[in-house]
């Protein structure tokens, strides 16, 4: 008896030891794990709350951009419980996005962003879907010529039409900002629909004059709020505002979809729309299933593409044009430069290799307007270690664009004006890595050939023109560079005159 008291105690005992190694292995293992898998460095949050008692959200790219240099490059912050990961500067930004393509290139989905879009279209969607549906505006829009000869007469043919809308004021001050976004908006809208319209089309005026509240909306402290209290929606008057925003803009394009399908001939494909319908038909016909062709992805990918190819480009001459009023020995530069090469004719896509000042100017526009300073919010794909820092599966990524343009280790002159950051010593024109006004990787803007065309047919046809100067009794100082902060940063409503070029 005593023997089986002593054997089991012993049991007890060796099964006490085994329990006891077992802990500290486990112990072992997660220091060991930890240290191993160390979290990117960020302020400390609060329970619940996160840091966002310590959080800028009507300036959050400037907040975040400031905190960068107290944590480094890559760091996080919390918004509420949500963990998001900040990347800082032009080498850890291009390391993610471009050497580590595949792991950072999902879109972080966040409760507006989902409740906006649904998951369909192009730039707020992942998946297959999203796949398919960038493969296929990709493609259609180049068979249309995007960023091609056919696209430049487009541009072309809409330039003429903007100068005559700056010559009516004849030289009176006037906000040149709601002629320059019809303008780009056509750009699409020839693209997208297949026709441009009048500056007066009562359509035109209320898709742009919405959409840019959109914009603005999108980019709201309270819409942010939102994300992370989405039960506070119906209680916040930017979120509600944005919903009917959204509401009416897809009630628009429906309308526009109804009209092209009752004319439509697969002979004759007039523009995107068109092409999405002949692919629809003719996968239903082959009774292929589960395809992507459905009318959401239709509806959301044309609003994604009219928003995004409005806004940007149209958002981005409004500050080319302030910045020539305010610093007129460049705007001089650019003129005597496109005198002496182009001359009175029209000027095409093939001089801008001839025209490098010119060039240089719109890029540093770019770079210096910075209007996507956040880029749109990323999350990873899968697990992935970044700087030696490990961060999980599902953490949304923020790509601090304005980092890398005004990156102190990649310009001489960060924060200032400076055209020379694109020539070299011979007055030749420089590419330059850290130029990232488009993004970069799987995620880059799908309309970057056709914004750089719009760019520079536009700027240089106006800079033929027009002589850009500042209201009389308004100096140089006073012109107010600081920008309305919303999904982009847009410049205040100014009035500047447009002085015709003998």
């Amino acid at each position: 008896m005593l023997e089986g008291i002593f054997e089991s105690s012993t049991s007890v005992s060796l099964f006490g030891l085994f329990v006891a190694l077992l802990v500290f292995f486990h112990f072992f293992i997660s220091i060991f794990s930890s240290q191993e898998r160390r979290e990117p460095p960020g302020p400390r949050p609060l329970p619940l709350f996160g840091n966002l008692f310590q959080l800028n959200l009507k300036r959050l790219s400037q907040n975040l951009y400031d905190l960068s240099k107290t944590y480094g490059p890559v760091f996080q912050v919390s918004f509420g419980p949500k963990k998001v990961v900040v990347l800082a500067g032009h080498k850890i930004v291009k390391q993610a996005l471009v050497n580590q393509a595949e792991q950072f290139a999902s879109r972080e989905i966040t409760k507006a962003f989902y409740y906006i879009n649904k998951e369909h279209g192009i730039i707020l969607a992942n998946g297959d879907s999203w796949k398919e549906m960038k493969h296929f505006a990709r493609t259609t829009l180049k068979d249309f010529g995007m960023g091609r000869k056919t696209s430049e007469e487009i541009i072309i043919e809409e330039s003429v039409n903007l100068i005559k809308e700056f010559e009516q004021f004849q030289g009176e001050a006037f906000d040149n900002s709601v002629a320059l976004t019809y303008a780009t908006s056509n750009v699409i809208s020839a693209l997208m629909f297949g026709k441009r319209f009048e500056y007066t089309d009562p359509f035109i005026k209320q898709m742009v004059e919405r959409n840019q509240e959109t914009i603005h909306l999108m980019g709201s402290a309270s819409v942010q709020i939102y994300n992370f209290i989405p039960w506070l929606g119906p209680f916040l008057k930017n979120w509600t505002n944005l919903m009917k925003n959204m509401e009416d803009t897809k009630a628009d394009i429906r309308k526009i979809i109804a009209e092209l399908k009752k004319t439509l001939d697969p002979e004759m494909c007039r523009c995107f729309i068109d092409a999405f319908l002949i692919r629809k038909h003719n996968l239903e016909d082959s009774e292929v299933k589960d395809s992507h062709y459905r009318d959401e992805n239709l509806l959301y990918s044309v609003i994604n593409l009219f928003i995004a190819g409005t806004d940007t480009t149209a958002t981005t001459l409004k500050w080319s044009l302030l910045y020539m009023a305010k610093f007129p020995h460049f705007q001089d530069r650019v003129q005597e430069e496109l005198s002496r090469v182009v001359g009175s004719r029209q000027v095409r896509i093939e001089d801008r290799k001839n025209l490098p000042y010119t060039d240089a100017v719109i890029h540093e526009s770019q770079r210096f307007a910075n209007i996507v300073p956040m880029s749109l919010p990323h999350t990873t794909s899968k697990d992935v270690t970044l700087q030696g820092y490990f961060i999980r599966k599902g953490t949304a990524i923020f790509p601090l664009l304005t980092s890398v343009l005004y990156d102190e280790s990649e310009w001489e002159s960060p924060h200032n004006f400076n055209p020379s950051h694109f020539l070299d010593e011979e007055g030749k024109f420089i590419r330059r890595d850290a130029f990232m006004p488009f993004s970069a990787g799987r995620r880059a803007c799908l309309g970057e050939s056709l914004a750089r065309m719009e760019l520079f047919l536009f700027f240089a046809s106006l800079l033929q023109h027009f002589c850009f100067t500042l209201p009389p009794g308004v100096s140089e100082d006073e012109l107010d560079l600081k920008p309305v902060v919303g999904l982009t940063l847009a410049p205040k409503p100014q009035k500047l005159c447009a002085v015709g070029q003998l």
